[in-house]
């Protein structure tokens, strides 16, 4: 497992958008500078930004390449040239030892904004932040902490472990080589091929997660949650959304899966094996494959499916839940 990332407190970003809140906006002038860095072994890369979006790869000569797309609003056309021209001269890029940092001093970049595209070596740990902008993440080893106020954020082929988040916007982690948390206050997530766990969470969005390597924390409060693929534990829960999981639920798994108002559909496979106990307040209890029934009532099912197996335990409040065979 990778080393515990830490990730800045979403609240710190948005209170710098609060600050610059009163800033006038004038005339704009636009430019754009590039570095290229020497750099011998891994390194980290810390990239802070206040408005623009943001790509993130690795390299394919091991080198540190920048390029910022600049654009300076001012009270007038002289003082934002002026202040145009000083960052072009002196973007905010800087190497010390084995971290280079990308974005340092934000609070004198008011009425700034830039689009950044970083290359770095492949062997690069990733730690990004932007109150207003996407974030790119991809082909590095990471770990990779990226979180955006007011963009999406996304992660592909990363090697580590990889936490996202952002407040509003969307979360996508595809083809990551350890654990990814992800998670999102108003936008969709989709995590897929993770390797190890997942956690994703969403406040007002749907929450998907498609062939995990560990178990799977899947949770939204106003969204529908889907797992596909699982054959670890799997929780899935929603207040007023629909959870689908498909998967296996053999051998030492559980499942839990739980909706207030929302259908639960589970799908296994014919030679699946598990006990499953499943609760409906005001809804339907249904299996559309051979099951063996430990006890019934009105709106509860106890059962088991083939011998021994994993654990799966459904809880609706105002939603059916059924069974079917994978399709």
């Amino acid at each position: 497992m990778s080393r515990h990332l830490k990730l800045a407190a979403p609240a710190a970003l948005i209170a710098i958008v609060v600050a610059l809140a009163g800033c006038q906006m004038g005339p704009t002038v636009s430019g754009g500078f590039d570095r290229t860095l020497d750099v011998s072994g891994p390194i980290r890369l810390e990239l802070a930004n206040v408005s623009g979006d943001v790509s993130i790869s690795g390299s394919a000569d091991a080198k540190i390449h920048v390029h910022g797309d600049v654009r300076v609003s001012g009270m007038g056309i002289a003082n934002s040239q002026k202040r145009l021209d000083d960052l072009i001269a002196r973007p905010p890029v800087e190497l010390k030892g084995d971290t280079l940092r990308v974005g340092k001093e934000m609070s004198h970049l008011h009425n700034v904004s830039i689009s950044y595209t970083v290359e770095v070596p492949k062997e690069t740990e990733v730690s990004a932040s932007s109150v207003s902008g996407s974030i790119s993440v991809r082909s590095v080893r990471g770990p990779v902490q990226a979180e955006s106020v007011s963009g999406s954020v996304r992660a592909q082929d990363i090697a580590g472990a990889v936490k996202l988040s952002s407040v509003s916007g969307s979360i996508e982690a595809e083809k990551c080589g350890d654990d990814v948390h992800a998670s999102s206050v108003s936008g969709n997530v989709t995590v897929t091929n993770a390797k190890g766990d997942v956690v994703a969470h969403s406040v007002s969005g749907d929450v998907r997660a498609s062939n995990p390597g560990g178990r799977v924390d899947a949770n939204s409060s106003s969204g529908s949650v889907g797992v596909r693929s699982a054959n670890g534990d799997v929780t899935g829960h929603s207040s007023s959304g629909s959870v689908t999981v498909q998967g296996n639920p053999s051998g030492n798994s559980y499942w839990d899966l739980k909706t207030a108002s929302g259908t639960v559909e589970i799908a296994v496979p014919s030679d699946a094996k598990f006990h499953f106990s499943a609760n409906a307040i005001s809804g339907q209890i249904s299996a559309q494959i051979p099951i063996v029934i430990e006890e019934q009532g009105k709106h509860s099912l106890r059962a088991h499916v083939g011998e021994g197996g994993g654990r799966v335990e459904v809880h609706t409040v105002s939603g059916s839940i059924e069974v079917q065979g994978a399709q």
